[in-house]
């Protein structure tokens, strides 16, 4: 870790060290992870939530667990319905649904538990693109997102991580499934069961660590790590059968492979 970084870890670690204690937003991937385990150093009593709806990747639930494990950090799951109508809408204007309803239901948690804050993972990164979810975080009160207030990056964390010699460092990011619908498409829970189980499929089948299925009216288009392509393409018709048995009606690649925030049309 560079001394820039290690400023910054410092700095946020003083401003974590206000508090007794959080409930984390646990998602399992890089960001939550490494903030449960600095506001643990930091000496506040965590318990990391990992929240599940119709909107998680099923593959995500098993490795949070087993993530938390690694870090040594208290760990829950709850459920919650996040199919409203305002979300089914599917605006651009989504993501600040979703994460108002998810970190209300972790300030109540919170508020039952006697934990002080709810702190989540947004990192500064991510404020360069459209983030409407980030709005939630700073309407809601007790509710702060460390590594963006504090300016860290996602490949700073990446190295924070690293440097506490966690596994999950070089993680990939990993959305949530609605990410795969075009706004303006209503979303409704038979798509986002057929995502899921489309992108669980191509990682067994193909072998690779990145994956996207974007549902397009029922056309699969499929997008792996750059690097993972020639994986993906030798296990093509494997991965288009098994798809099509989900109920894809086309199966297409994408050449390109992923990058983040990707519209095709």
């Amino acid at each position: 870790m560079d001394l820039k970084t290690a400023e910054k870890l410092k700095k946020m670690k003083d401003f974590l060290s206000n508090f007794k204690s959080t409930v984390v937003a646990f998602s399992g991937g890089v960001d939550s992870s490494t903030l449960a385990a600095v506001c643990q150093e930091a000496g506040l009593e965590t318990l990391a939530v990992t929240v599940i709806s119709q909107n998680t990747p099923t593959r995500e639930i098993e490795d949070a667990r087993k993530i938390a494990e690694e870090v040594g950090v208290k760990h829950e799951f709850i459920n919650i319905d996040i199919l409203t109508p305002e979300f089914r809408e599917n605006t651009s204007e989504r993501c600040y649904f979703c994460k108002k309803r998810v970190l209300s239901t972790l300030v109540s948690l919170a508020e039952s538990r006697g934990y002080e804050v709810v702190l989540e993972g947004t990192n500064a990164s991510d404020l360069s693109e459209h983030r409407p979810g980030y709005r939630a975080v700073e309407e809601i009160d007790k509710v702060y997102s460390p590594w963006a207030e504090f300016g860290i990056t996602k490949d700073e964390i990446r190295l924070i991580a690293k440097s506490m010699e966690f596994s999950f460092y070089d993680k990939p990011s990993l959305a949530c499934l609605a990410t795969r619908i075009p706004f303006g498409v209503e979303i409704d829970e038979q798509k986002l069961k057929m995502i899921d189980e489309a992108e669980s499929s191509v990682i067994e089948v193909a072998g690779v660590r990145q994956v996207r299925v974007r549902n397009y009216d029922g056309v699969a288009v499929v997008e792996v790590g750059e690097d993972e392509v020639n994986k993906l393409l030798e296990k093509a018709t494997k991965v288009r059968d098994r798809l099509k048995e989900i109920g894809f009606r086309h199966v297409l690649v994408d050449l390109d492979g992923y990058r983040t925030g990707k519209r095709l049309f």
